[in-house]
């Protein structure tokens, strides 16, 4: 009864999963979104810019993987670009977290890295992550494009971006799924525009 129950859950969240990547693929609003944003990234790459990108939880996790994207190679054989992911480095994280606080554990990576015309890339599911608007803030200052990943209840979180994406779900693993996903899509754009053009130093 247990295994059964077990799979029961399995199945129910596959099913889950798969109506709302079904529905983000609908979502034109979303869509558009993350057209924009895949124009602004290749811009930025193409400039010689870099990609910063921050979350917590598992949208750290995302942030690692979509990084690994772009310096790495998606799918295709092509120059490496840089992207970081702020949430690796666990002497800077600890050692800003501990004589700063931890709202500041983006905010002041991104001080320290970003530079004018960089992109910075949020992530955060429900929009009102303190650190996450922290960094967003910082990357104004420092002239940097922002964009935003977030939930259908994060939509305030655009007033920090130049660039907001808002996927069609309130449910937290589900939303991350569908910025996964959205985010494998842009890497495929990125590796398609770039793959043929020499890499800039």
């Amino acid at each position: 009864m247990r295994c059964r129950l077990s799979q029961d859950l399995i199945a129910a969240h596959l099913k889950s999963s798969l109506a709302a990547l079904d529905r983000a693929a609908q979502d034109a609003a979303m869509l558009s979104a993350a057209r924009k944003i895949t124009q602004v990234i290749i811009a930025a790459l193409r400039s010689g810019h870099k990609l910063l990108i921050a979350g917590n939880g598992g949208s750290a996790a995302d942030a690692q993987h979509i990084a690994a994207e772009i310096v790495g190679r998606y799918k295709k054989e092509r120059p490496a670009y840089a992207a970081i992911a702020l949430t690796t480095d666990t002497s800077a994280l600890t050692a800003i977290s501990n004589d700063y606080g931890f709202e500041q554990v983006y905010a002041r990576q991104v001080a320290g890295l970003g530079r004018r015309g960089d992109i910075l890339l949020a992530l955060s599911t429900s929009g009102r992550s303190p650190n996450i608007l922290a960094a967003l803030r910082a990357a104004h200052e420092h002239g940097m494009i922002t964009v935003g990943f977030t939930g259908s209840k994060g939509a305030a979180m655009g007033v920090a971006c130049n660039h907001l994406l808002v996927a069609p779900s309130d449910d937290t693993p589900i939303v991350q799924q569908i910025h996964l996903a959205v985010a494998h899509g842009i890497c495929e754009e990125i590796e398609h525009a770039l793959m043929r053009e020499p890499h800039r130093k």
